[in-house]
């Protein structure tokens, strides 16, 4: 009979442990988290070809798609 009780209390712990027990998550920093992707394209200032916005160059205000379109402004 009590070893009966014991594989409840088991099995009744298990099924908590695997499905109900929340994880806890670390602490990340600001630096740590990833960037959410963006889909959004720009139009380089130099030749009008299209880029991603995470791909293209930024100077003076303007987009570029490469170091020779911004070389050329």
């Amino acid at each position: 009979m009590i070893l009966k009780l014991i594989l409840l209390a088991l099995i009744i712990w298990a099924v908590y442990y695997f499905f109900f027990k929340k994880k806890s998550v670390a602490p990340q920093s600001e630096s740590a988290k990833p960037k959410p992707k963006t889909n959004e394209m720009v139009e380089c200032a130099s030749c009008g070809t299209f880029c991603d916005i995470d791909e293209a160059l930024l100077s003076n205000g303007k987009y570029y798609c490469s170091n020779e379109c911004m070389q050329k402004a």
